[in-house]
């Protein structure tokens, strides 16, 4: 076995992704294979960073920001481990994470996608095993229900906030901060769809995994930490447009044009919901009001975009 192949793709994220490949290095050892750095065409100095302080690390310069899916599959076609970990530039690999994740995909044939516990820079966990999305857990986080009756499976949403992610489990969806995935089962699935620029890519390939017969497990004593935000704090709220781009796409392409239409119709009453409440809050002054208009503004502009398709 050739043991795992890292690929980190990363945009104008250097401070994030100096620390990402300086735990990859310490806690991997002599597991890591190779180390990909895709770099989205950063202007922070970010490829100069890994040219100087990784000179090992296989440093792909894509010339332009490629996104999320066309980044890691140019990683991807590079790759000759027996594993393939996709990790975000601004995730902290803990010791034995991916000693834990490796072990288990070696025992456990069937699976072909695992991932760990993964807590926030808060040091808050963070929920990185959801449900497929389907019309009742969408329309769930839309009224509010997956917070306000959380410890109701039920009502728990996409989520699933009944549930403290503290066992090993068969899911459905894992995040796509940090994957560890067989590369046979890569080979019989396919790389990302890249019509997802950023985000729903995640979503899309679990689906395909298991749509192919794969099992996709979350492994909780596998650990790292997520600081979020690394690239997409760049442009917050044209991401906000970026992603329900992306789920519209999704549901078009597995549910089709009637699924599309639902998703809509369900995320104006999301953002219409919390728009209202959140602008009378900004203007009273509430406590931390910094925050609530950070989340007013992309509430808004969401809002905005479904109803007008105009960008930020």
């Amino acid at each position: 076995m050739k043991g795992i192949s890292v690929i980190i793709v990363s945009w104008n994220a250097r401070d994030y992704l100096r620390d990402c490949l300086v735990s990859v290095r310490d806690t991997g050892g002599s597991l890591v294979h190779e180390i990909i750095v895709v770099d989205n065409d950063s202007r922070d100095g970010s490829p100069e960073m890994v040219a100087a302080e990784f000179p090992e690390v296989t440093l792909i310069r894509a010339g332009e920001n490629l996104g999320f899916a066309r980044g890691n599959n140019l990683g991807l076609k590079r790759a000759s481990g027996s594993s393939l970990a996709l990790i975000n530039s601004d995730v902290v690999v803990h010791p034995e994470c991916l000693q834990h994740l490796a072990g288990f995909l070696e025992s456990h044939p069937e699976v072909g996608l695992v991932g760990a516990k993964v807590i926030g820079g808060d040091g808050h966990l963070q929920r990185t095993c959801r449900l497929l999305p389907g019309v009742w857990n969408i329309a769930c986080q839309a009224l509010g229900l997956d917070r306000l009756l959380a410890r109701w499976p039920l009502f728990s949403g996409r989520e699933m906030r009944h549930w403290d992610q503290n066992e090993t489990t068969e899911v459905q969806v894992l995040s796509g901060c940090f994957w560890l995935a067989r590369k046979e089962a890569v080979a019989k699935v396919g790389s990302l769809d890249e019509r997802f620029f950023f985000y729903a890519e995640d979503v899309d390939w679990c689906k395909r995994f298991r749509d192919a017969g794969w099992k996709i497990f979350f492994l909780p004593r596998a650990v790292a930490t997520h600081f979020g935000g690394g690239s997409s704090a760049n442009a917050p709220l044209a991401y906000c447009i970026q992603m329900l781009r992306a789920n519209l796409d999704y549901w078009k392409k597995h549910h089709g044009l009637a699924g599309q239409c639902v998703y809509r119709a369900l995320s104006v009453l999301h953002f219409g919901l919390r728009v209202v409440p959140l602008g009378i809050l900004k203007l009273a002054g509430a406590a931390e009001a910094s925050e609530v208009g950070r989340k007013f503004r992309e509430n808004f502009v969401s809002l905005r975009w479904l109803l007008t398709g105009k960008e930020v």
